[in-house]
This record gives C-alpha cells, structure tokens and sequence, in this order.
C-alpha cells in the first residue's frame, strides 16, 4: 500500500485520503496480505473463543 501512495505527496490532502481509504478498504478482501502484515510485526494475535 506504502508503494502506490508513494508518489502522491503532491495530491491535494483530502483526494489523498480518499485515496488511502480506497486501498484500505481493498485490503478487507485480502486476508493473506493482512495475515504477511501482522506476521512481520511478530506480535502474537489471541484469536478470540469461537462462539457457542
């Protein structure tokens, strides 16, 4: 995501927020790229107890 804003710092601000909002809301439908995300932190996600 950080690539295909990369070259935007000259966009006005708020076309710049509609942007990140876009790519963001992609990401919702791309668990694997968000799972890569979370593993490169090393931080240990608790998944929450399934429901009864």
């Amino acid at each position: 995501m950080k690539h295909s804003l990369a070259n935007l710092a000259g966009v006005a601000l708020d076309r710049l927020a509609a942007l990140v909002r876009n790519r963001l809301k992609r990401l919702q439908y791309r668990p694997d790229a968000l799972d890569g995300f979370l593993a490169g932190t090393g931080l240990a996600i608790a998944l929450p107890p399934p429901s009864p």
